[in-house]
C-alpha cells in the first residue's frame, strides 16, 4: 500500500490507538508502534523519505530529517529481511560480512565510476597542455621541479576526482553513518579500531604478497616487463634530493591513498554490496583496483593488496584503515628505495631482478 498521508490523516489513523500520544507543547509519538507493527506501511527500499508529506509535517514537530531518515532506513532493513532481524551471534554479526546500506541505484554507480575515470584522465591532460602557456618545458625542468610538478598534478587530480564523486552522490544525503567515514576516534578498539586493524591488515598484506611471490616463482613463467610501471618511471626522482623525496612521499603516501581508497573502497566496494556479499565485493574491487594501475607485472601483488585493503575496511567501516595501510605501504617502498639509492645500489636493476 502506498503511503500518501497528510498530517491530518496521520493523526487520525486507527493505528494510533496503540500509540502513545501526548499533545501539549511537545508531541510524543510511539514511532516503534507506528512504523513496525502495522502491515500497511510497506515501503519500497528505493523510496525517498523526503517525498512523504508526513515527513515534512512531522519534522516541524521536532523530529530532525536525519532521525526520521534513520527510522525509515531501519524499517526498510527489517522489512527486506521478512520482518525478522538477524539474531545476535549469527554470522552476519561479523562486521566483515555485513553489507552497506547503499542509497544510490546502479545508474548513479555507473555514472559516477565513469565520471571519476574521465576526470582523472582529463585533469592530467589539462595540466600537461597548460605547461607551455605557463612558460614551462618538461625537458628544461630540474628533477626537483619535476617532482614539484608531479605533486601539483596529483593534488589537482585528487581534488577533481573527489569533487566529482561527492557531488554526484550528494543528493542522497543524509548518508548512512558508515559511508565516507573518516573517524580518528578509538584507534585501538578491538572490534573497529582503525589503527589497530591497519597494522593487522599491513602485516597480513605483507605475508600474503610474499606467499604470492613464492607461488609465482614456483609455478614459473616469464614475468611481464616493468618498464612502464609507475614506480620505474619515478626512479630518477628517488633519492635525488630531499625536495624530491618529500614530494614523492606526499604523492604516494598521502594523496594517492586518500584518492584511491575513497574511490575503490569508499564508493566502489560499498556499492557492489548492493548486489553481492561483502567478501565478493572485496574481491571485485581488488581486481578493478589492480587493473586500474595499468601495471601487468604487478597485478598479482596489487590484487592481494587490494583484498587486504578491502577486508580491513569491511571490518572497521572506517576509510582511515585502508588509507593508513596504503600510505604505509607506498611510503615504505619509497623510503626503502631511497635508502638503497643513497647506499649506492642500482635500484632499477634490483626491481628488474625482483620481477624475474
Amino acid at each position: 500500500m502506498t503511503l500518501t498521508l497528510c498530517f491530518t490523516n496521520f493523526i487520525s489513523h486507527p493505528i494510533l490507538n496503540s500509540a502513545s500520544i501526548s499533545i501539549n507543547k511537545n508531541i510524543n509519538i510511539n514511532i516503534n508502534s507506528l512504523l513496525f507493527n502495522h502491515p500497511s506501511y510497506s515501503l519500497p527500499q528505493s523510496y525517498q523519505i523526503s517525498e512523504f508529506p508526513v515527513y515534512n509535517s512531522v519534522s516541524k514537530l521536532g523530529f530532525s530529517r536525519k532521525s526520521l531518515s534513520s527510522i525509515f532506513r531501519c524499517y526498510n532493513s527489517k522489512n527486506s529481511s521478512g520482518g525478522n532481524p538477524q539474531p545476535k551471534g549469527s554470522g552476519l554479526d561479523w562486521p566483515i560480512l555485513k553489507r552497506w546500506d547503499v542509497p544510490w541505484p546502479w545508474q548513479t554507480i555507473s555514472l559516477t565510476s565513469l565520471a571519476c575515470g574521465i576526470s582523472f584522465v582529463v585533469t592530467g591532460l589539462v595540466v600537461t597542455q597548460a605547461l607551455p602557456y605557463l612558460g614551462l618545458e618538461i625537458s628544461d625542468l630540474t628533477l626537483d621541479e619535476k617532482a614539484e610538478l608531479l605533486f601539483v598534478d596529483q593534488s589537482l587530480t585528487t581534488v577533481a576526482v573527489l569533487a566529482v564523486l561527492f557531488s554526484l552522490t550528494k543528493s542522497f544525503q543524509p548518508l548512512p553513518d558508515d559511508l565516507y567515514r573518516y573517524d580518528v576516534r578509538e584507534p585501538f578498539s578491538l572490534q573497529r579500531g582503525w589503527l589497530l586493524w591497519a597494522g593487522i591488515g599491513l602485516v597480513g598484506a605483507l605475508g600474503a604478497i610474499a606467499l604470492t611471490g613464492v607461488a609465482l616463482s614456483f609455478f614459473g613463467g616469464e614475468s611481464p616487463q616493468r618498464e612502464t610501471d609507475a614506480l620505474v618511471q619515478l626512479l630518477p626522482l628517488i633519492g635525488s634530493s630531499s625536495v624530491s623525496t618529500v614530494c614523492l612521499l606526499g604523492i604516494t603516501g598521502v594523496l594517492a591513498p586518500l584518492l584511491e581508497e575513497t574511490v575503490f573502497r569508499g564508493f566502489f566496494l560499498t556499492s557492489m554490496t548492493k548486489w553481492v556479499p561483502t567478501p565478493i565485493a572485496v574481491v571485485i574491487s581488488a581486481a578493478v583496483f589492480a587493473l586500474a594501475h595499468l601495471t601487468p607485472g604487478e597485478f598479482p601483488q596489487l590484487f592481494v593488496l587490494g583484498v587486504a585493503l578491502g577486508l580491513s575496511y569491511a571490518q572497521t567501516r572506517n576509510l582511515l584503515t585502508p588509507i593508513t595501510i596504503h600510505a604505509l605501504w607506498n611510503s615504505g617502498v619509497i623510503l626503502l628505495l631511497t635508502f638503497l639509492q643513497v647506499q649506492g645500489y642500482d635500484i632499477k636493476e634490483l626491481l628488474q631482478a625482483s620481477s624475474q
